[in-house]
């Protein structure tokens, strides 16, 4: 037996303690071969995105896509069906054949005698002291404690008291996409980023949906994408705007979700996409002493350090006001090199953070909204510019894609990116890279070529309609009258 960091026998003392497989595993390389280091997964090795959410569900997404541009395909003369869908082929596909595989192998890495250094415990654990963690229980329990403990815990879906307390089966993003088979109908309760893309996978796939959200659908959207969003979801689902479920029901038909105004919705099978908590209530904190925020994360300062106990860092959903994949993996690579570098500290890396939504159509933004431009103050200008007025989106034949940039007049510096449409999650890089550099948009259309007639074109547009000065305007209208941009 060791001494930990809070004088509790401990049957391991590390370097390094890392709770969480997901980002955090990404932290041991060979900087820290010469670190013991322990790494503590109670769930599947990979975290959330690999296993349950961003990976498997963008490939049922792609599937769903090729689904619903077969769906559509007369409109661009072409005349064809889809015959079936094989639900339990498309499972075997994501899970047995790639994820599933992934998973075990990292695991098996980190088991391995490549990794000597790094010991795997895989029960959970909670805090029992400064920087001292008990995992398992019985004849499987062990105390350890480390010099540092990273915690990278993840989060875990919110489930709404009248489903919990309901008794029916209900599912989330953990466990929705291994159906044994298709549904004929699926309820989602909830309007985010999560229910929109399952209700986009599902609806495409043959199931009709019935959504409940408390308000509206993505309702953090720039007004101009959240308003079109919501029409053409409307025409695409059975949505119950505004409605809260009061509890639910096993019935004959299914399970049958009761509402605050009486009325109700049933479906085969319930799915919860609510929002997601962070894990860090189930650690057992106040015991190490590392304090949270009022809305459950882990309360750390600017470059990831725990404000209340030394030696402790966390990352990722369990502390950050960003709950993307993205965020977590760069706050990761901050948290790794302020360990490797103590005396020059990198802070946590939050400015332009973009998201993706991967529904039908696809929706990407960064930057501000509208309205948050001119509630700071700025002397705004916008352009929305339509995918349909470019020349691929003729070809794309798109009638609902939009582009809307928003900058400042006086400073010529963009301030959001707001698109909805196909490939909105890859035309929005450039406008990231903007914001990242500080360009001046008032140059950075002008300063490099367009591919022709490719669809950043919508971009190119977008810029070239933004308005600056009247000598900048007079050029701008010249080139889109002539069609100089487009055609």
């Amino acid at each position: 037996m060791h001494t930990g960091a809070s004088d509790i026998p401990v049957d391991r003392h590390y370097d390094l303690v890392i709770i969480g497989s997901g980002s955090g595993n990404s932290i041991p390389g060979p900087g820290f071969d010469d670190r013991s280091i322990a790494i503590i997964e109670e769930g599947t090795f990979g975290g959330t995105c690999l296993n349950v959410g961003c990976i498997p569900s963008k490939m049922y997404v792609h599937t769903a896509d090729t689904a619903l541009d077969i769906l559509e395909a007369g409109r661009l003369g072409l005349h064809a069906t889809i015959d079936s869908v094989d639900w339990p082929d498309i499972v075997t596909r994501i899970f047995e054949d790639r994820v599933d595989p992934i998973a075990a192998a990292g695991e098996e890495y980190r088991r391995g005698p490549r990794t000597p250094n790094i010991d795997v415990y895989d029960q959970h654990a909670v805090f029992i002291g400064e920087r001292t963690l008990r995992t398992g229980q019985g004849d499987q329990q062990k105390t350890i404690s480390g010099d540092h403990v990273v915690i990278a815990a993840g989060s875990r879906p919110m489930i709404p008291e009248a489903i919990a307390t309901s008794g029916v089966r209900y599912h989330t993003n953990e466990d929705i996409m291994r159906l044994p088979e298709l549904p004929k109908s699926l309820v989602i309760i909830g309007g985010g980023y999560i229910a929109m893309e399952f209700a986009h996978v599902f609806d495409a796939l043959g199931t009709d949906v019935t959504i409940i959200p408390r308000s509206t659908l993505l309702r953090n959207l720039d007004t101009d994408l959240h308003d079109r969003f919501n029409t053409l979801a409307a025409e695409r689902f059975d949505i119950r705007f505004g409605r809260t479920p009061t509890g639910a029901e096993q019935t004959d038909r299914g399970i049958t979700v009761k509402l605050d105004d009486g009325t109700s919705a049933t479906g085969e099978v319930l799915l919860v996409a609510t929002g997601r908590v962070p894990n860090g209530d189930l650690l057992d904190l106040p015991s190490a002493g590392i304090d949270m925020t009022d809305d459950g994360r882990i309360k750390v300062d600017e470059y990831g350090r725990s404000t209340s106990a030394a030696g402790v860092w966390a990352l990722g959903d369990v502390s950050s006001p960003y709950m993307l994949k993205h965020v977590a993996n760069a706050e990761m690579r901050a948290v790794r090199h302020n360990l490797l570098n103590p005396g020059s500290l990198q802070k946590m890396p939050h400015d332009h953070v973009p998201a993706a939504t991967f529904t039908h159509p696809q929706i990407a933004t960064v930057g501000m909204t509208e309205d948050q431009a001119l509630n700071h103050g700025h002397n705004v200008t916008t352009k929305i510019q339509d995918y349909g007025d470019v020349a691929y989106g003729w070809a794309l034949e798109d009638t609902t894609g939009i582009c809307k940039l928003i900058a400042d007049q006086d400073t010529g510096k963009l301030l959001g990116a707001h698109y909805m449409g196909p490939h909105a999650s890859t035309l929005i890089q450039q406008m990231i890279t903007v914001l990242a550099f500080d360009l001046d948009v008032r140059e950075f259309a002008a300063k490099q070529y367009w591919i022709h007639p490719a669809l950043p074109e919508v971009t190119e547009n977008a810029l070239l309609g933004l308005t600056f000065s009247q000598k900048d305007q007079a050029n701008k209208s010249w080139e889109r009258t002539a069609g100089i941009s487009h055609a």
